[in-house]
């Protein structure tokens, strides 16, 4: 007999192929009809009918039926040796396939075991999530293919950019014949090869060759990242010193300052500035300087004491902070401890504990978290430059990142900020200057380093309550002005710097800073009273300006206030000083702005009110009863009439406002006016008196024609 599923058509023959191998493979060859227990074929057919039914195989199913009804199949001689065995099974077939579907809905009503529930879960999980994992490896490995045609890396160009980032140093000779060839013989770009022979001359033995190698390195701004680094690596520290000095320079050239080790969290920098402070010596010192050191001390001391205890004690030192705890800051506790460092640094014996005790490390830190603070970082600049001093201490300044720092803040818009910085670095610099800068003594003009020969020096002295730079500021303008007039007069911070700079290139320009207050209530330091008399500040300012250089050229003085009155006391002591010989000798002329030889009226205010202003020893020494003001303008007047010095004087004729209720001459135009040279009244109040308007207004053209006719024989004779 003939296997049934070669009566049925293609379509239907390959499922009912697969039925029939596996009840072979189970049960035997059904031509045997060993089917469990079954004894006829018809059974057998039977069976397949019912496993059809069940498998859902309905189209099968019919049309066995439809063949065994009509006769016809495809193949209809071989239905006959069937025929028979289908016709009895007619009524099998439809109880067998009833009783197929009555067990089919009873096994689907009945609710599945959890076990099958579980596994038939797992398979559609493992069916979709087979998918959608076959699906994304096929994108992900077209996307692939289609990027890495469509982009090719150079992986050897991207490896010679890594390498050349790194120096390697080789032993070649540098002897000048054979340098270049040597040269050629490293990996080296073409263009390269004009830097390496200026980085050769820059450790030239001849300075001339050394200081036009800086110069010409200082103008290249065409090189590549890693070619400024590798520059950077190799010059010395005569090389970046002179660097960070010249004009435009990138700031590349510059290696950035080596990391910084980690914040600890139980270390904070408060405590590092007290450990700082408390290892310096602490004998010896004036009393300034005492006071200064314990107030930080006591300050971080408190501070640290309510980080580590919080507000539940109120007793002890804490007790008057306990409402205003908020107002002990760690800016508050560093401007403390920075007035302490700095007061230190200006002691020969400390500059070298500050240092030891990585004192420059912890400036570097507060600078860089403290960029917020304008304040705080030119203190900062400030010790800095104290330690500059020193010259055996410039290998620890370089060495610690300090020129990178400079560099970038000679570059500050902001004219305090450039200043300092480039104090720092003038005294850094030995190659091309042999002066140094002391505190309160700032150079600002030249700042950069210059071919130009210098043929006078012009210092300015500020007055009571003045400053180095602020004093000699643009007068503030009541109206803005429109887009033209801006572009024509900008505003500046500092006209020395800018406009007589501009006007007289040839100019070494000074400003010079001290402290003053009006009363004692604001004093800094109250043992500090000896040092605020015109006798002791004129020694003070005479042997700064001595170590500047001051006396080497000729002299312009420019001074305004109380200023004026120092200039006539340093003149009056260098006068009988055998040492200060030169500085009285290549005096020139004097300008000045409102000085009260005669007296102040704010003096007298301020005196009449001692009980309430307490007023400052300098203000005591203004008022017209003062023995020593009269004394010192006799004095000086002998003295410029027998130097034949050229002098001018600009008299306020406007009041001043004090406060919110008065207004007054604070130099009458008689206290102005000193007996020699010309006096020339102005229509402005005390403090716009050094402050012009613009470049083209009459207090600036006047002092800068009184400037050019006291040097008249100077300017230009070098």
């Amino acid at each position: 007999m003939i296997a049934v599923t070669s009566l049925l058509p293609s379509p239907l023959v390959t499922s009912e192929r697969v039925l029939s191998a596996a009840l072979r493979n189970r049960l035997g060859d059904w031509r045997t009809c060993t089917w469990a227990g079954h004894r006829d074929k018809e059974e057998v057919l039977l069976s397949l009918l019912g496993s059809s039914l069940y498998r859902c195989s309905y189209g099968t199913a019919s049309y066995l039926c439809a063949a065994y009804r009509t006769g016809r199949g495809p193949r209809a001689a071989e239905w006959d040796s069937v025929a028979g065995a289908l016709a009895t099974l007619r009524v099998k077939m439809s109880v067998a396939a009833y009783g197929l579907i009555c067990c089919r809905k009873i096994s689907t009503s009945v609710t599945p075991s959890r076990h099958e529930r579980n596994w038939k879960d797992i398979r559609n999980i493992a069916r979709i999530t087979g998918s959608l994992f076959l699906g994304g490896c096929l994108f992900i490995t077209y996307e692939i293919q289609s990027l890495r045609r469509a982009i090719t890396l150079d992986t050897q160009a991207a490896q010679q950019e890594k390498l050349q980032s790194y120096i390697y140093l080789q032993n070649v000779s540098l002897d000048q014949n054979n340098f270049q060839e040597q040269c050629y013989k490293v990996n080296m770009e073409d263009h390269e090869l004009p830097i390496w022979l200026l980085l050769k001359d820059t450790q030239s033995a001849d300075k001339t060759v050394r200081l036009e190698a800086v110069q010409k390195m200082a103008g290249i701004h065409y090189l590549r990242d890693y070619q400024y680094r590798t520059v950077a690596q190799a010059n010395d520290r005569r090389t970046t010193i002179g660097l960070a000095r010249s004009k435009d320079v990138d700031l590349r050239f510059f290696l950035p300052p080596p990391a910084l080790p980690k914040e600890n969290d139980n270390y904070s920098i408060e405590e590092e500035i007290r450990q700082l402070l408390s290892s310096l010596p602490q004998s010896e010192l004036d009393q300034c300087i005492k006071y200064f050191t314990s107030l930080a001390l006591r300050e971080t001391s408190q501070s640290l004491a309510v980080q580590r205890r919080g507000l539940w004690s109120f007793g002890g030192n804490g007790l008057p902070y306990a409402e205003s705890l908020s107002s002990i800051p760690s800016e508050k506790q560093e401007v403390f401890s920075l007035q302490a460092l700095l007061k230190h640094s200006k002691i020969s014996t400390h500059v070298d504990k500050i240092v030891t005790n990585r004192g420059l490390q912890l400036l570097q830190k507060i600078y860089l978290l403290r960029k917020d603070s304008q304040k705080i970082q030119r203190s900062i600049i400030r010790i800095i430059g104290n330690l500059a001093l020193y010259e055996h201490l410039h290998s620890n300044i370089v060495d610690s990142g300090w020129v990178s720092i400079l560099a970038e803040a000679l570059k500050s818009p902001y004219v305090i900020q450039s200043s300092h910085a480039a104090r720092a670095l003038v005294n850094l610099d030995r190659e091309t200057v042999t002066e140094k800068y002391p505190d309160g003594v700032y150079i600002l003009h030249p700042q950069h380093r210059t071919s130009q020969v210098i043929d006078a020096d012009v210092l300015f002295i500020h007055g009571l309550l003045g400053a180095a730079f602020k004093t000699w500021r643009q007068q503030d303008r009541d109206q803005p002005l429109d887009d033209s007039a801006a572009q024509e007069d900008d505003y500046t911070e500092c006209w020395p710097k800018d406009w007589l700079a501009a006007d007289c290139p040839t100019l070494r320009i000074i400003s010079v800073e001290y402290d003053t207050h009006l009363s004692d209530w604001k004093a800094k330091c109250p043992a500090d009273n000896h040092r605020k008399s015109m006798a002791y500040r004129s020694t003070e300012l005479l042997n700064k300006l001595k170590t500047a250089g001051v006396g080497e050229r000729p002299i312009i003085w420019v001074s305004h206030s109380m200023g004026g009155l120092l200039v006539k006391k340093m003149l009056v002591n260098a006068s009988r000083d055998q040492d200060m010989q030169d500085l009285v000798k290549n005096t020139r002329g004097i300008a000045f702005y409102s000085v009260p030889h005669r007296g102040s009226r704010l003096a007298e205010y301020s005196v009449n009110a001692r009980l309430l202003l307490f007023p400052s020893i300098e203000v005591k020494e203004l008022s017209k009863d003062s023995p020593a003001l009269k004394e010192l303008n006799e004095e000086f007047l002998e003295f410029a009439k027998k130097k034949d010095l050229k002098i001018v004087s600009f008299a306020e004729m406007l009041p001043t406002r004090i406060g919110s209720m008065m207004r007054l001459h604070v130099v009458p135009a008689e206290s102005a006016d000193l007996g020699v040279g010309d006096i020339i009244p102005v229509e402005v109040n005390h403090l716009n008196i050094c402050k012009p308007k613009s470049k083209d207004s009459f207090i600036y053209q006047r002092t800068l024609q009184f400037i050019l006719d006291a040097l008249h024989g100077d300017i230009g004779k070098q």
